[in-house]
């Protein structure tokens, strides 16, 4: 069975480019803050944040606190800080994920945890949070503390949501929506909130830019869920199939477990709830999949998601800022194509 989803050899990086040249200026200032705060004299702790940070990975959230700062006229220097803080939040999860999902690759690259351990990947971790906090309080903003200090507890939550909920293929679509909008789109969404906040625009403004991102997230995890089943290693930086040799239930496993056959069934209770994993069982799960439409309605309710992610900006005037974050949204679902 081939891959469902074609995917394009160039990644659609057109759509990224408006808001990269906005924010370029002070992404190299964040770049230069992450390098700073990852620096310790323990030579393990740098090593290893460096392994993931230098990786690639296109900074996305952090990206999104610059351009709603932007978005919403903020003049300071406080949101360079708190981009690094978001992007070390993110590389904490990362970190944990993949010792949690006793993950193999991240971003093309072997884990960090195949080549320092799992100890010594889950305490680099820690210090990057401890950091992220550290540069939080130096900008001084109660209240951006407050709604990203908040995303960690809820990300924390999602992940043992998530464990919770492995390998049952009872979870529902509401289940898992829960799961991700703590797992991945609170994140995005402290990130885009804590722009206005900077910047004292007004709540309608705030609640905006939360919703903008919490929407962007959800679209962005479930098209990464679609791109498990029906993408490539390179796209994914990791193997395909991961989330099905991992158990983990994502959206087209509930779609084609509730749509499928009690033979269907079966299957996905011996390969993901038991584990029993054979050769050509993958592809069996592809052509699953795809029989019951399951890929083709992730990326659907991906769409009503990013729909969603742009009328929160409706609220703001035309601008450069909004159009650019607008494109994010595109090139979050486009992925697929």
């Amino acid at each position: 069975m081939g891959v469902v989803i074609p995917l394009e050899d160039v990644a659609r990086e057109s759509q990224v480019e408006p808001l990269a040249a906005l924010v370029g200026a002070d992404m190299a200032r964040v770049n230069q803050t992450i390098l700073l705060h990852a620096a310790s004299h323990v030579e393990m702790i740098p090593e290893i944040a460096n392994h993931l940070i230098s990786s690639g990975g296109k900074r996305l959230r952090p990206m999104l606190t610059l351009a709603t700062a932007g978005l919403c006229g903020y003049c300071g220097d406080g949101h360079i800080k708190l981009a690094a803080a978001v992007e070390f939040m993110h590389t904490a999860t990362l970190l944990h994920d993949d010792v949690v999902d006793e993950s193999d690759m991240r971003r093309g690259k072997l884990a960090a945890r195949m080549l320092w351990g799992n100890e010594a990947t889950v305490l680099v971790g820690d210090y990057l949070l401890g950091q992220a906090f550290k540069m939080m309080v130096e900008v001084g903003s109660l209240q951006s503390l407050e709604v990203l200090s908040s995303a960690a507890v809820v990300i924390a939550e999602g992940e043992v949501m998530q464990l919770a909920a492995a390998k049952d293929t009872e979870t529902s679509e509401d289940d898992y929506l829960a799961v991700i909008r703590a797992k991945t789109a609170a994140l995005f969404s402290a990130a885009a909130e804590v722009g206005p906040i900077l910047a004292r625009r007004p709540k309608a403004e705030i609640v905006a830019c939360r919703g903008y991102g919490l929407n962007l997230g959800i679209a962005f995890q479930l098209i990464d869920d679609a791109l498990d089943y029906g993408g490539t290693s390179a796209k994914l930086g990791k193997n395909v199939g991961d989330d099905f040799r991992e158990g983990k239930i994502t959206l087209p496993v509930v779609l084609s477990f509730r749509r499928g056959s009690e033979k269907e069934r079966a299957f996905w209770r011996r390969t993901l709830e038991k584990g029993e994993i054979g050769e050509g069982d993958l592809e069996a799960a592809i052509a699953t999949i795809h029989k019951h439409r399951a890929l083709e309605d992730t990326v659907e309710r991906a769409r009503h998601y990013g729909a969603m992610a742009r009328d929160a900006l409706e609220l703001f005037p035309a601008s450069a800022w909004k159009s650019a974050l607008i494109d994010v949204v595109d090139f979050c679902i486009d992925r697929v194509h």
